[in-house]
């Protein structure tokens, strides 16, 4: 049995952060950083069963095209992912009532839709980016045990000798979305890439205002990286934790971003949003 310590759960039934009962979540889950665009994603469905709001978390469940499908939001960066993907997964996976682990567990197919800064010149502002592999930087799947399973151990030798990694810094981890998601943008015209998953949005992305970052010429390293035919193309803030923690409880997880910004041409395109709906249209047909 999970006590009460580990497992919070509300006084109506819900899970602690999310705010969601078991039943008003489905299989198939879009998940969004903003919590503004989970109204964006859920005014294409068909019909709503439900709506929660907490704090960053917003979630709304309903039908589009006759499939049953969760947005849920999550807030930036892999901090706020790791309260979602365990809270998810424990609605989908424990029995609320005994608060026992379920013994036929569920399969979730979880797809993040968000932007991301492309690192490589050829990448044309509003591409359509799919994290095939993820490079997280902030340690967060260290934290798990059987993380170093999913770890591609060769790249991150690599990645650090390449570099320069500082020590102090959180140990960087490569690690794969889920092949059955994966499987479903191979064949298109989204770009599959590689993925820097940063712990914030200024120095750890290489962007100096008044603090300079600890590795000089952070950008330009990621773009000059490259390991078995594979490249980065692009940074954003939670791929590595929805893949890692997606691959460790059994779930389809992946990410797919659009690029509104390019760093090596300091480009950015800040009138995206019509471009994100087109995304977000195109996903849920994947999804």
């Amino acid at each position: 049995m999970i006590a009460p310590s580990e497992l919070i759960i509300n006084s109506d039934g819900t899970v602690f952060h999310l705010h969601l009962l078991p039943e008003e979540l489905s299989e198939n889950i879009i998940l969004v950083g903003d919590p503004s665009r989970v109204g964006m994603v859920s005014a294409l469905f068909d019909s709503i069963e439900s709506h929660r709001e907490n704090r960053e978390f917003f979630s709304t469940t309903g039908i589009y095209k006759g499939k049953r499908i969760t947005v849920q939001s999550t807030g930036i960066g892999t901090d706020t992912v790791d309260i979602v993907m365990a809270e998810l997964d424990a609605l989908a996976n424990v029995d609320f009532a005994t608060r026992e682990i379920k013994e036929k567990k569920k399969t979730l197919n979880l797809l993040r839709i968000g932007t991301c800064g492309a690192v490589q010149p050829d990448i044309p502002l509003g591409a359509y980016i799919y994290s095939e592999i993820s490079i997280g930087c902030d340690g967060l799947l260290s934290w798990y045990k059987d993380g170093e399973k999913l770890m591609l151990k060769d790249y991150e030798a690599a990645f650090k000798k390449h570099c320069g990694w500082k020590e102090g810094l959180a140990n960087p981890y490569f690690v794969k979305a889920g092949e059955a998601m994966t499987a479903r943008f191979r064949d298109t015209d989204v770009r599959m890439g590689m993925t820097v998953s940063a712990p914030g949005f200024y120095g750890p992305q290489g962007r100096s205002l008044r603090l300079e970052p600890v590795i000089p010429e952070l950008v330009d390293k990621f773009e000059s990286f490259s390991y078995e035919g594979h490249r980065i193309t692009n940074i954003e803030m939670e791929s590595s934790a929805i893949a890692g923690l997606g691959g460790l409880l059994g779930h389809n997880a992946g990410t797919i971003c659009c690029a509104i910004a390019n760093r090596h041409r300091k480009e950015a395109f800040p009138d995206y949003k019509s471009r994100m709906k087109e995304l977000v249209e195109f996903a849920l047909e994947k999804l």
